[in-house]
């Protein structure tokens, strides 16, 4: 973000979706990853909008977003879009793992989210991301 208007214009967004969405929260995770997830979400469509998304390949041989330039154009949408579909395939914990793990948590944040041990949240999540490798490659989704 490159001003403080942006950030708040950011948070503003964000608070928005989190009121307009909290009659569909079901309750089949804790409210904290449900916030969260909706505050990520409207984070990428935020950044998507404003064309500032360029690629990053992360550990998982995957994009993810990062601001950086205006540099976004089709091919990454498509990458986006085959990461999304294989991410779609994963269980809801799976999800939320592989989310807090590209948002940079540790393995102990990412435990107290969920609501598991370090350890089971650091086997969980490597178990995740061989699955996901694994859905990439079956699904024909590399890039």
């Amino acid at each position: 973000m490159d001003t403080k208007d942006d950030q708040e214009d950011l948070y503003q967004e964000m608070v928005c979706q989190l009121w307009k969405s909290y009659a569909s929260f079901k309750g089949n995770s804790q409210f904290s990853t449900w916030m969260y997830r909706v505050s990520l979400n409207t984070a990428i469509t935020y950044f998507k909008k404003d064309s500032k998304i360029s690629k990053v390949t992360n550990s998982l041989g995957v994009v993810a977003y990062q601001l950086h330039s205006e540099e976004c154009d089709w091919e990454i949408e498509r990458q986006v879009d085959y990461l999304y579909k294989a991410i779609h395939e994963l269980n809801d914990v799976e999800k939320a793992l592989i989310f807090l793990y590209l948002e940079g948590f540790s393995h102990s944040e990412i435990g107290d989210n969920l609501g598991i041990s370090e350890g089971n949240a650091r086997v969980k999540l490597n178990r995740t991301k061989s699955k996901l490798q694994e859905i990439i490659k079956v699904n024909g989704y590399e890039f």
